[in-house]
């Protein structure tokens, strides 16, 4: 049996990686910090003392680095502060720097390329593929681009150009262009032979693609098949001709969507000509829906960018301003709604106290529709035939909250101001709010798709400007009508 036990260990906790590359990092500037001490180390040369224990917990902290995964180590970037988070960059082995470059968050990676000089990008680059290079893209010096490009052959440029041709959110843009590809007229032992060439597959590799001499794909031909069956069978007998296919200008939501669905590990992605252009691996397909998950969060809550949580408290703050902005105009509006109502509230005291109930309560249920309609977009389950009913069901629901909550909240006012006409008041007003809770949670996803937007940006700061004010509104007004005369 082979010893095993110095093999890296990539299923072991990230978090332990981490607590363990932050407790070499304190000890680091605890050495540092006691050797200048006066009184606690005295020698000849304290500058030695200095270096030597230095040295000691940066060699500890590199051999731990050069045992992590590239997506373990960009981890543990994103959860240090900017100095030390630089400090462990520069102890990252430099072949590395590209694939950790590719998995950190755009806001780190913009914080590591501001340090990096322009050969050490050039060099970064050039250890990715065309299509991870096409996702830096954006984020390096034009500079740089010109000559990474020039350093790639003639076929590697045009795969460079196509891919960044793509929007963000096309299948185009998730394509690699690593595949293997063979001809159907061969036998299976004749492919065998063909991959043994290979030093590695490419990752992900569940099937092989089959095209004729102008590169149109004819099928694919699964691995499993190709090593269960016998070795003189050709490839046009196993292969299979009905294959779920992928179009560059598709959504790449939808092919988020066939993976699920299919249990896709690979997908081959064709023009409208049948020509085979690349692949889709599942994993391109995992970050995606990751990052777009991470984005539906943040946009829910109005910032305008992924942030990163060391960043300085200019550039955080200012990430946060346009809908803090807004929030702040919709309170002023939600303020002068209740100022209308200054002399009935003077009148009844208690409304003030019930205000918030109001309000909040919408707020959550109006919540609670706007996730549920933001994810059914996402999945491709509302269209035009269906909106109207799903419409029709969520003021339902709102209704019947409405009647048993609102009746609850009527039945505690009452209790606690004596008062019967307060009570029903409070009681059509909760569920006048929840419905019109429902009604803004349906209609501000949809309209932000119709419009080609995000449906989540901002969603969840609209919503609640709006139930907010409206709940006010119907509360103090109704109070008005049925208390006041």
């Amino acid at each position: 049996m082979s010893d095993t036990s110095k093999e890296p260990n990539y299923t072991e906790n990230v978090q332990v990686h981490l607590q363990q590359v932050q407790r070499l990092l304190d000890k680091h500037v605890l050495g540092t910090t006691v050797a200048h001490q006066p009184g606690i180390l005295r020698t000849e040369h304290p500058e030695l003392v200095d270096l030597l224990l230095q040295k000691r917990h940066l060699s500890e902290l590199q051999n731990l680095l050069n045992e992590l995964h590239p997506a373990d180590i960009a981890f543990i970037l994103e959860a240090l502060p900017i100095e030390q988070r630089l400090l462990v960059w520069d102890m990252v082995k430099a072949d590395r720097d590209g694939d950790i470059l590719i998995e950190v968050s755009d806001a780190v990676r913009e914080s590591l390329i501001a340090v990096m000089s322009r050969e050490e990008l050039r060099e970064a680059a050039g250890q990715l593929d065309t299509d991870e290079i096409a996702d830096l893209a954006p984020d390096l010096p034009q500079s740089v681009m010109r000559e990474v490009f020039k350093s790639l052959s003639i076929e590697e440029r045009e795969q460079l150009r196509a891919a960044m041709s793509y929007p963000n959110d096309s299948v185009g843009a998730l394509m690699d262009f690593d595949m293997v590809t063979i001809r159907e007229d061969v036998t299976l032992e004749v492919v065998s032979r063909y991959l043994r060439r290979f030093d590695d597959l490419p990752d992900h590799t569940d099937q092989l693609f089959v095209v004729d001499r102008d590169d149109v794909l004819k099928g694919v031909l699964p691995l499993n098949q190709l090593l269960v069956n016998e070795p003189e069978i050709e490839v046009a007998a196993l292969m299979l001709t009905d294959s779920i296919t992928l179009h560059p200008d598709d959504k790449a939501q939808q092919a988020a969507q066939a993976f699920e669905r299919y249990d896709l590990v690979s997908a081959p992605v064709v023009d409208e000509e049948g020509k085979l252009l690349g692949r889709v691996p599942v994993n391109a397909v995992m970050d995606f829906i990751r990052t777009e998950s991470e984005n539906d969060v943040l946009n829910l809550a109005g910032l305008r960018e992924e942030e990163d949580i060391f960043a300085s408290v200019w550039k955080s703050a200012k990430n946060r301003w346009m809908w803090l902005a807004l929030n702040l105009c919709t309170a002023f509006f939600a303020s002068r709604v209740i100022g209308g109502f200054e002399g009935t509230i003077e009148k009844f005291v208690a409304l003030a106290a019930l205000m918030p109930i109001v309000a909040g309560i919408a707020g959550n249920s109006g919540n609670q529709t706007i996730t549920i309609i933001i994810r059914s977009l996402a999945l491709g389950q509302i269209n035009p035939g269906n909106a109207r009913r799903l419409l029709v069901k969520e003021l339902a629901i709102s209704l019947l909250n409405g009647l048993v909550w609102g009746g609850i909240a009527g039945g505690f006012a009452y209790l606690l101001y004596k008062s019967v006409p307060l009570g029903l008041v409070m009681t059509a007003a909760m569920l006048l709010n929840l419905l019109l809770g429902a009604l803004v949670g349906m209609l501000i996803p949809l309209t932000m798709q119709k419009l080609g937007r995000d449906p989540a940006i901002g969603s969840s700061v609209l919503l609640t400007a709006i139930t907010d004010s409206g709940g006010f509104f119907i509360f103090l007004g109704l109070a008005t009508i049925f208390l006041t005369h």
